[in-house]
């Protein structure tokens, strides 16, 4: 579902709305998570202390993600020329590294736990999960209707928690109906290897988008000889070099590149190109551009990509003899 509508006008709006989303969500799975672990411990069901570990993620996902949208918020300053939005990356990196932490605690207890089952209130267990599904199922419907889980990195982590959190409140249910048909006491430690899987699962996930974007990855909603091909139809430019296309937080990408034309133009048509070009790449999600205009005379190489690291001798010789007089 390809959608390339200026996203800007609706943003403030989105934006609102996600914060009191996560404002409900982050209150009603914060409150869950300490019946769960009160349960869980009461009960002695790992199965329920492993999806309250979950819903104990969740909540401090949701906790970290309204933190960072309150950051976000924050005036760019000098020393800070991005403001704070890159908050809401490091947090979300946070988030999928604490996820991983937690399904491997799991893990630990649950291989403890086959080889030495305790003993589980199994109707005490039941109807705590049961609850838990629900209150999981609500908040996600919620989550749903109301923010913007497709798009933005915050929201979505904190959805996908909730979704696996459902499916692990699911395999409580199905470990106390096991345990309390069969009797089968490991149905406990594996339903929170499950929980435990897919909570690991998640947070890979996760730390595996938010490090592309602390790379300085090219955007994932944008295909990079897609702009390429744009900025080089644009009339009058003749070829593109080093070009650079990262993303600062969700939905804010940024482009630099250098374009080379004709140097008889005037610095006023130059600009009318460079408006133009910014103008078609606003429809490509790309809300901020610097285009630095040159002539055929560059000293630059000619290749899209920039060789960062990668200077000649001759560049090097070339920049010394232009500090030298300023030394004086």
């Amino acid at each position: 579902m390809a959608h390339h509508h200026d996203h800007s006008h609706d943003h403030a709006h989105t934006h609102t709305a996600n914060k009191k989303v996560l404002g409900v969500s982050f209150a009603v799975i914060a409150l869950f998570m300490l019946v769960e672990a009160v349960g869980g411990w009461l009960t002695h069901s790992l199965a329920l202390l492993s999806d309250a570990g979950h819903m104990f993620s969740d909540a401090f996902s949701l906790g970290v993600a309204l933190l960072a949208f309150k950051f976000g918020e924050r005036d760019t300053t000098l020393s800070k020329t991005f403001g704070y939005k890159r908050f809401e990356i490091l947090t979300a990196a946070f988030n999928g590294l604490t996820l991983m932490v937690i399904a491997a605690l799991i893990f630990y207890e649950a291989v403890k736990r086959l080889i030495e089952p305790p003993e589980i209130a199994t109707v005490g267990m039941l109807v705590i999960s049961v609850i838990g599904l629900l209150v999981n199922i609500a908040v996600a419907v919620y989550m749903l209707r109301n923010s913007d889980t497709q798009d933005n990195v915050n929201m979505r982590g904190a959805y996908l928690h909730v979704i696996s959190d459902l499916f692990g409140s699911i395999g409580a249910i199905v470990a106390a109906l096991l345990m309390m048909a069969y009797g089968w006491q490991w149905a406990d430690p594996v339903a929170s290897v499950l929980v435990a899987a897919l909570v690991g699962r998640s947070g890979w996930h996760l730390l595996k988008q938010t490090l592309h974007i602390l790379m300085e990855g090219a955007p994932e909603n944008i295909h990079t000889d897609e702009v390429l091909a744009v900025i080089q139809k644009a009339k009058g430019v003749e070829s593109v070099h080093d070009l650079h296309v990262w993303t600062i937080t969700s939905n804010v990408n940024v482009l630099s590149c250098h374009i080379v034309v004709d140097g008889a133009l005037t610095v006023a048509q130059a600009e009318q190109l460079v408006y133009q070009i910014e103008h078609d790449l606003s429809h490509l999600n790309i809300a901020h551009c610097t285009i630095q205009v040159e002539s055929r005379r560059h000293p630059h190489e000619n290749s899209v990509l920039c060789p960062i690291g990668k200077e000649s001798e001759h560049e090097h010789s070339h920049e010394h003899e232009h500090e030298e007089p300023n030394k004086h």
